[in-house]
């Protein structure tokens, strides 16, 4: 690819649940619309946040189509989360999504448990991105998966045909990182998947984010990315540093517990509840998420 086919903010979008434990699709509708309406250049269906990993497939299904919708009636970009620690699997997964509206590229994560070798994930993204219908993000999240793939394997993969970019989920702007962004090809999109350092990796050449935090404060996340990607450094940092409590309140409980109480609490879900393992954040977490998106707006 000669040109970014992913840039700005995507909202891993969370997965709402009514008062029966049914899935809120109305909400779904309405939450697209907001985070479009701030500036997001898509939505992410099946992600982490979404707690896709407790839907059954059919749940799955109506997640996908919401958003879908959504992103098609609004000329957004749709990517879907779709990849497992089994290759077979998430190949039947992607190819699945073939025909879905807007549907821009499949999010595709290191297989996690199973501790491939660097050989093993690379060639796990080769067969799924020779698969799938559109291109495919890479989602390195080595807290998640327990591998981290690092920059030669991940150079590799960017020069491959059908690979649009990565959700690089590190704690830090590490060397490898800065390996990926200085050695990718142009259009290979760096997406940040920490929260903490989105500013710097956009300044460094990043080309946005996957970013849950921006399901509060959407249309700031925006505004810093703009001016990561514009090259404002002051204006950026005034808005990372105005971000900053945000993300660190709304990570003080698994993910994405404190944002549904946060979103529950805004009125703009009916529940904030989440499906087990999971449970439901604290009352004193969402109280402190809700004081850092009140300094912050």
């Amino acid at each position: 690819m000669s040109e970014r086919l992913l840039q700005g903010v995507y909202v891993p979008l969370i997965t709402p649940f009514a008062a029966d434990g049914s899935i809120a699709l109305d909400a779904i509708d309405r939450l697209c619309h907001e985070y479009l309406d701030a500036g997001c250049a898509g939505i992410v269906a099946l992600g982490t946040t979404g707690e896709a990993s407790s839907l059954e497939a059919d749940e799955q299904r109506a997640v996908i189509d919401r958003c879908a919708a959504a992103c098609d009636e609004r000329g957004a970009q749709l990517i879907v989360g779709a990849g497992t620690n089994n290759t077979v699997k998430t190949v039947a997964a992607v190819e699945a999504l073939r025909g879905t509206p807007a549907l821009a590229a499949t999010l595709i994560v290191v297989p996690y448990y199973v501790r491939p070798s660097e050989a093993g994930i690379v060639e796990h993204f080769k067969v799924v991105a020779a698969a799938s219908p559109v291109p495919i993000v890479i989602y390195n999240i080595p807290a998640r998966a327990g591998r981290n793939l690092g920059a030669r394997g991940m150079l590799e993969l960017a020069g491959m045909p059908n690979v649009a970019g990565v959700k690089q989920a590190l704690p830090s702007l590490d060397a490898e990182t800065l390996e990926i962004l200085a050695g990718a090809p142009r259009g290979f999109s760096v997406l940040g998947g920490e929260d903490t350092i989105l500013f710097p990796l956009t300044l460094m050449g990043g080309a946005g984010t996957i970013s849950a935090a921006a399901h509060l404060c959407t249309a700031r996340f925006v505004a810093m990315i703009e001016c990561g990607l514009a090259g404002k450094v002051d204006d950026g940092r005034t808005h990372a540093e105005a971000l900053l409590p945000v993300v660190q309140a709304a990570f003080a409980e698994p993910n994405p517990s404190v944002f549904k109480g946060a979103l529950h609490a805004q009125g703009k879900i009916p529940t904030a509840d989440v499906r087990l393992p999971l449970v439901n954040a604290e009352r004193a977490s969402i109280d402190r998420a809700l004081a850092a998106v009140d300094a912050a707006t």
